[in-house]
């Protein structure tokens, strides 16, 4: 009880610091008076983007991407970067070496030195040298050869196989000029398994999501360290090919025969940027990114295809005056998180000016076949701390956060709104996930840049040679790239009505959730629970609530008052719900005053 009282009072004092403080606002206001925001109309943005946005173009482009292994320097990533650049260049934007100071739809294709070699894959077949044919076959899983892996020699190579099973197994066998076998991650092998001489390895290492005994051909595509002069090797298995060398091993010593083509060759990296200027505060923008490495279909051609769609779109409605950008809209294709991050890192003034980055990745899934899931993933908000009731992580997962690491802003409930819009308006399901990482959203999170990541999950062919053109949808397509470019034109132009629209909605969700997280307590409180437990949990989301409407305040001009003031009006509301909802919990911990 006593622990209660002392969180008790500390939560007292915050609100009626808080209260306190939007009262003065409020009083100053009155004194000083505040102008109206404008009656302006707002843009129907929907209605111009809906017809001109089929999912065309995006399903065409993705269709072309995943033919080919992507890595960073290799054929099939200089292709899809040179496909972008000439639907660019068809779309009217100019390539910035030679555009003029007024055109205001550029683009450029960075070039970097790299600092190894690039790689793809040619050809790869395993064998049981007992048996007359291969049981496995780059050209039915192209996955099979791990990324980085070196050639055989051109007749291939004949060699045992040792079966490792545990970490144990390896420090006290020899694998010298062998093949080492073991179902674990190659990571706690590698070293070791090099340094012991082994010629190559087999793994197999399917995670449950991916219903393995379901998609038996399957392999989730692994890679190596880069190594520019060396001859080690790899070969992932499917689920039935793990299976027929495992039942091969059990009869006793087993030999077989590889051969693996790859190639590694000197090249450069590529980054392609594409702008349409602002034409108010062209320093300021938005971002989106979409990485153009990996070989699948939805991760991530789905992205290069629905962006490229979506830069497009945004230059065919600019270019008949039906558009405007008062900021400037940045598109990204290149290295996951590497191009996005050097984009943010490498030009301070620069990155001063990103006030939102959105990131595009596994955006195109035909749902019914992939079990995929559409989902935003938020930026760190509470529930990436108390994950409970609605909120629920992916497969995928994440740590847990601390409060510290939240990042209060509108941008989460704006986006989710405008999304459930467009999935209201073709029955399309949306939802949400709490904070993960691993994508091109990280980078503008790092650098304390708002930024969210649309995506699918869980999806059974995530990273195999099954995510394939079959696997997308052009319905999909075509919801993602509307509801992303919508939103994208509503924050360029941000204006009076867009943030009195956005703090009502702010208001409005945050009440909602106040609310469940007090019924959730109520819940806890029935079934005897911490309580300071729980009074963390609500004063979290409310603080969060409190600061995300503060963040309106960036788009805000300074002689806008009334703008100003609707904050503080909302935040005093939020204050009214919070105690009323305290006090109907009957709880010294809750029972906050004002």
């Amino acid at each position: 009880m006593e622990m209660g009282r002392i969180i008790f009072n500390q939560i007292h004092e915050k609100i009626k610091m808080k209260r306190s403080i939007i009262l003065s606002i409020l009083c100053f206001s009155f004194l000083t008076g505040c102008s109206q925001h404008s009656e302006e109309k707002p843009v129907d943005y929907f209605s111009l983007i809906r017809p001109n946005f089929t999912g065309k173009t995006a399903y065409e482009t993705t269709d072309f991407v995943e033919d080919y292994w992507r890595v960073v320097g290799n054929t099939g990533f200089n292709k899809t970067i040179y496909l972008i650049a000439d639907s660019l260049q068809a779309a009217g934007y100019i390539l910035e070496e030679i555009a003029k100071t007024e055109d205001r739809l550029t683009y450029r294709i960075e070039k970097r030195a790299m600092d190894n070699q690039t790689w793809e894959p040619i050809s790869a077949s395993l064998q049981i040298a007992s048996e007359e044919k291969p049981f496995l076959l780059s050209a039915t899983n192209r996955n099979m050869t791990y990324l980085n892996s070196a050639s055989t020699p051109k007749e291939g190579i004949k060699a045992e196989v040792v079966w490792i099973k545990s970490i144990e197994d390896l420090n006290n066998t020899s694998v010298k000029d062998k093949v080492v076998f073991a179902e674990m991650s190659v990571r706690r092998l590698y070293k070791l398994v090099v340094e012991k001489g082994a010629i190559g390895i087999i793994t197999y290492d399917n995670p449950d999501y991916l219903q393995p005994e379901k998609n038996k051909t399957s392999i989730q595509f692994r890679r190596l360290s880069s190594q520019d002069n060396g001859n080690f090797w790899g070969i992932a298995l499917s689920y039935e090919a793990k299976d027929k060398l495992k039942t091969q091993l059990q009869k006793g010593k087993t030999e077989v025969l590889v051969n693996i083509q790859t190639k590694r060759y000197p090249s450069e990296e590529l980054t392609i940027v594409a702008n349409i200027k602002g034409s108010e505060l062209p320093d300021e923008r938005l971002v989106y990114s979409a990485h153009i490495q990996e070989p699948g279909a939805n991760d991530n051609a789905t992205g290069v295809g629905t962006q490229l769609e979506m830069a497009k779109t945004a230059a065919k409605l600019f270019v008949e005056n039906k558009i405007d950008f008062k900021r400037t809209m940045t598109f990204l294709w290149g290295d996951e998180i590497i191009s996005t991050r050097r984009y943010i890192q490498e030009n301070p003034e620069r990155a001063k000016g990103i006030k939102w980055g959105i990131s595009l990745d596994m955006v195109g899934e035909n749902t019914a076949v992939t079990g995929g899931t559409f989902l935003i993933e938020k930026m760190p908000d509470p529930s990436a701390i108390w994950t409970r009731g609605k909120d629920k992580h992916s497969e995928w997962g994440g740590e847990v956060l601390k409060l510290e690491d939240m990042k209060p802003h509108y941008l989460n409930d704006f986006i989710i709104s405008t999304f459930k819009e467009q999935g209201k308006y073709a029955n399309w399901v949306v939802e949400t996930n709490p904070f993960e990482g691993g994508s091109d959203h990280t980078p503008f999170l790092e650098a304390d840049i708002p930024g969210l990541l649309l995506w699918h999950f869980t999806d059974q062919f995530y990273h195999t040679d099954n995510d394939r053109i079959d696997k997308v949808s052009q319905e999909t397509l075509k919801n993602v790239g509307t509801a992303a470019l919508v939103s994208g034109l509503q924050l360029i132009n941000a204006s009076d009505f867009f943030v009195h629209e956005q703090i009502q909605i702010l208001k409005e969700q945050a009440i909602n959730r106040l609310k469940d997280e007090i019924e959730l307590t109520n819940k806890v409180k029935e079934n005897g629970g911490s309580m300071s437990e729980e009074s963390l949990i609500v004063m979290a989301w409310f603080d969060w609530y409190t600061e995300s409407l503060n963040t309106l305040n960036d788009i805000i001009p300074d002689e806008n008052k009334a703008a100003k003031q609707a904050i503080v009006e909302a935040q005093g509301e939020l204050s009214s719900e919070l105690r009323k909802l305290g006090q109907s919990l009957n709880d010294d911990v809750f029972k906050w005053k004002f």
